[in-house]
């Protein structure tokens, strides 16, 4: 006898069935794949309007349907509706953020815009982004007119030079050319993202999708932060240490200044992937 699981207390029951009848009975019920058919229908629209289809609406409410929660809930369908909004909109915002949905939930409440590749403005990254901008304090100073530079031609370095830059640095230091290259415009990515140095230090610390491509180990990777967007200690947020290599070079430090410091040369050589072990073995 069929249940009519449009109801709440007949999706309890039908639920309650499956869950008796075994893992193979959401494969080869009728009642299971009518119920799946029907969710499709219900959420297709509430789907679309996040930019998906219908059968990722039915997959996010098979997946809830399964759980125990929604057989003792008071209103069942209630909690599936829930619980598809929940994830539509946490994959609406994975895809917009080019990261998994899992990181998108915790991501879902914070002020953060979607991906944008460097190419998708005509202007230079350096001249809009706030990241790239750091107040001098000679900004706030007069200057005595006999004290003007004989020459302004030269132009700032921009955000696509600093990048060239550093990698020809690390690259000089030991650091294989397409390795170097990968791991910095990947935090310049993932910097980009997320709006601040801070953030995003914070952020590529736990990723270990970058550990993995570039072989290094969690205290490689994290001195690899710290070299390259400077460590967020806060004390050391006006010091060399705290601006990290990229923030040195936007500043016009040239590769020269930068290789007679010997702690950032120390660092960039210690990060090199693999060393530790080969060190070791």
């Amino acid at each position: 006898m069929s249940t009519d699981y449009r109801t709440s207390e007949g999706l309890r029951a039908l639920l309650m069935r499956l869950d008796a009848d075994g893992a193979d009975a959401w494969r080869d019920d009728r009642e299971a794949r009518d119920l799946m058919c029907f969710a499709m229908e219900k959420y297709g629209a509430l789907a679309h309007r996040h930019g998906m289809e219908a059968e990722d609406a039915a997959y996010a409410a098979f997946e809830v349907l399964r759980t125990p929660a929604v057989r003792r809930a008071e209103d069942p369908w209630a909690v599936v509706t829930r619980a598809v909004q929940v994830t539509l909109i946490a994959d609406e915002r994975a895809a917009g953020l080019v990261c998994s949905t899992a990181a998108a939930r915790h991501l879902v409440h914070h002020d953060c815009h979607d991906a944008r590749r460097i190419f998708d403005r005509d202007d230079l990254l350096c001249n809009y982004h706030p990241v790239f901008q750091l107040p001098a304090a000679e900004d706030e100073a007069e200057l005595d007119p006999d004290d003007t530079p004989a020459s302004t031609a030269d132009e700032p370095t921009n955000a696509f030079q600093a990048i060239d830059i550093a990698v020809a640095l690390f690259v000089r230091l030991g650091w294989p050319p397409q390795t170097a290259r990968f791991a910095l415009e990947y935090i310049c990515t993932r910097l980009v993202l997320a709006g601040s140095r801070s953030t995003a230090h914070e952020y590529l610390r736990r990723d270990y999708h970058a550990l993995a491509q570039l072989d290094l180990d969690r205290r490689g990777w994290a001195a690899l932060l710290r070299v390259v967007l400077g460590s967020p200690e806060p004390h050391l947020a006006h010091t060399r240490v705290g601006h990290g290599v990229l923030q040195r070079i936007l500043c016009d430090e040239r590769q020269a200044e930068l290789l007679r410091d010997d702690d950032l040369v120390l660092a960039i050589i210690r990060a090199i992937p693999g060393r530790a072990r080969s060190s070791h073995a």
